[in-house]
């Protein structure tokens, strides 16, 4: 299980990019000169970094009292911590500071685990998690993974990792417990909204195979009924493309699958983006390039105090969407809390220009920008620079997207395996 929020500078699902370069912290110089440590002059002065000198008017001398204190007086049975741990825990406390759970610093171990993440190399459960409300929270099970599998569904809460409680725990020190090698259990203890509440789920461990897309056609009856039972599509008929991540690959797949729906026939078209929780931005943005003109806007990164603000306008590959899929052109996007950055970038933006309505239920809302740091060469930080804003300029990340239909999936349909909220796109294209 991993993280999806990977665009060209590596979206974490919302955002990372790994940039270069090295970071020493203030707190790491002068550790090992304790005698002169509560010197107000000195701690207060600089703050090194191995290129360059950053001033600051802090004042330090509390931590380092801290830190003499907890050497002379701290008792304990366990080993405790030497110098360096104790460094790498003070980072960590310094980005916790921050409120942000999507800002977090990896020592050597969880460094060299994240990083084998965003590769792909990965055996676990299947399913994307991420903070929601200060409570780690489900944000999608992939399609056909052990977790969709054991029945685990978008915003289920996590309430326990085998024994162990998830208050206050990261993202990352979750992912580091639930995944495992091929063939072990994983105990998750849930809480699951409505009349379900907390639940428990055994998942056994599997290779990871991240799905991507999927077409479907659906033949309309008169009556505005679905049939199944064959393959040729009418202009009656209502064409699916099911899109399950952006990976590096999914724009092409996608090209493929609009190729498809053109030779279809049909001049409806349902995106269903649910469960799918991001991936690459530049995947987000050639697959809005095909529906909006080009020049219009698809998303903008707020940067903040930071200023390097960019503005991601439509490549109009399509030029004349109506030219392309034909004058009575219709288009539907399913979503849901399982939907996340790049799926809401790409569906806030198409919402906005009036391409499509959104069909399900509110979007998870992951619309900040990761950068991956290098602190020390086995250390790593990885930081939040940047939101994303939809084309009318509003915060993906400030409460998701929410739909022009609201249809909510209950227990009862997962069990009998209906969907009213593809229905509902089905009856608002064909009515």
């Amino acid at each position: 299980m991993k993280n999806i929020f990977l665009k060209n500078w590596v979206l974490i699902g919302t955002a990372l990019l790994v940039l270069a370069g090295t970071f020493y912290v203030g707190m790491y110089v002068g550790s090992d000169r304790m005698s002169d440590a509560l010197s107000a002059e000195r701690i207060n002065s600089v703050i090194h970094r191995e290129q360059g000198v950053v001033s600051t008017t802090t004042d330090f001398a509390p931590f380092w009292t801290a830190w003499s204190m907890l050497n002379e007086k701290y008792v304990s049975s366990k080993d405790i911590p030497g110098d360096q741990e104790r460094v790498w825990g003070a980072i960590k406390g310094l980005t916790s500071s921050l409120g942000d759970p999507y800002t977090v610093f990896f020592p050597p171990e969880e460094s060299k685990s994240f990083e084998s993440d965003i590769a792909g190399n990965f055996e676990g459960v299947g399913m994307e998690v991420g903070i929601k409300d200060t409570i780690l929270t489900v944000v999608s099970p992939l399609k056909g993974s052990p977790a969709e599998k054991a029945g685990i569904h978008s915003g289920d809460k996590i309430l326990k990792i085998n024994d162990k409680d998830t208050k206050d725990m990261t993202v990352e020190s979750a992912v580091k417990l639930i995944r495992g090698k091929k063939g072990t259990e994983v105990r998750l203890t849930l809480y699951r909204d409505g009349k379900v509440g907390v639940i428990e789920k055994k998942v056994v461990r599997e290779v990871i195979d991240i799905p991507t897309i999927e077409t479907e056609i659906k033949k309309v009856t008169k009556s505005g009924t679905t049939d199944d039972s064959g393959t040729e599509l009418t202009k009656d008929g209502v064409y699916i493309i099911r899109l399950y991540s952006f990976s590096a690959n999914s724009h092409n797949l996608f090209r493929g699958a609009l190729r498809g729906f053109v030779e279809s026939g049909s001049n409806k078209l349902i995106l269903d983006l649910r469960g799918n929780p991001g991936g690459y931005l530049e995947s987000a943005w050639d697959m809005a390039s095909w529906f909006l003109p080009p020049g219009k806007v698809v998303v903008s990164e707020d940067s903040g105090k930071n200023g390097n603000n960019k503005v991601f306008k439509s490549k109009g590959y399509g030029r004349d969407t109506f030219g392309i899929f034909g004058k009575d052109f219709k288009m539907i996007i399913l979503v849901n809390g399982g939907s996340a950055s790049a799926s809401e970038i790409l569906a806030g933006a198409l919402k906005e220009h009036g391409v499509a309505k959104l069909v399900g239920t509110k979007t998870f809302g992951k619309g900040s920008v990761q950068e991956l740091v290098k602190i020390t060469p086995d250390t790593s930080l990885k930081v939040t620079v940047a939101r994303w804003l939809t084309p009318l300029g509003n915060s993906i990340s400030e409460g998701g997207l929410k739909p022009d239909y609201e249809v909510a999936m209950t227990q009862e349909d997962f069990e009998k395996k209906k969907d009213p909220q593809q229905d509902k796109a089905v009856e608002l294209l064909t009515k």
